[in-house]
C-alpha cells in the first residue's frame, strides 16, 4: 500500500509540475498576445493616418498637380517683384511730377 501511495505522490508531483510549467507558458503567451495586440493597434492608427494623407493628396491633386503648384509659386514671386517695381516707378513719377509742379509754380 505504501508503494501505491508513494507512486501516487510522485505522479501528483509530476502532474503539478507540468501544470505549473503550462501555466507559466500560458502567462508568457498572454503577455506576448497583449504585445501583439498593442502593435496591431499602433499599425491600425498608422494605417488610418496614411489613409488620411492619401485622401488629402488626392484632393490636392484634383486642385493642382505638384508641377502646377511649383509654376504658381514662381508666378507669385514674379508678381511680387512686379508689384515692388511698379510701386517704385509710381513713387519716382510722383516725385518728378511734384518737382515739375513746384518748378512750374516757381516754388523753388
Amino acid at each position: 500500500m505504501m508503494e501505491k501511495t508513494s507512486g501516487w505522490e510522485t505522479y501528483s508531483k509530476l502532474v503539478l509540475q507540468q501544470l505549473e510549467t503550462m501555466s507559466t507558458g500560458i502567462e508568457g503567451l498572454r503577455t506576448e498576445l497583449q504585445n501583439v495586440k498593442n502593435q496591431l493597434t499602433e499599425l491600425k492608427a498608422k494605417e488610418d493616418r496614411i489613409q488620411d494623407l492619401k485622401a488629402w493628396k488626392e484632393k490636392m491633386d484634383d486642385v493642382a498637380s505638384p508641377p502646377q503648384l511649383k509654376e504658381t509659386l514662381k508666378e507669385v514671386e514674379e508678381l511680387k517683384t512686379f508689384k515692388t517695381k511698379a510701386i517704385t516707378m509710381f513713387m519716382v513719377v510722383q516725385a518728378v511730377m511734384g518737382i515739375a509742379v513746384a518748378v512750374a509754380l516757381e516754388i523753388f
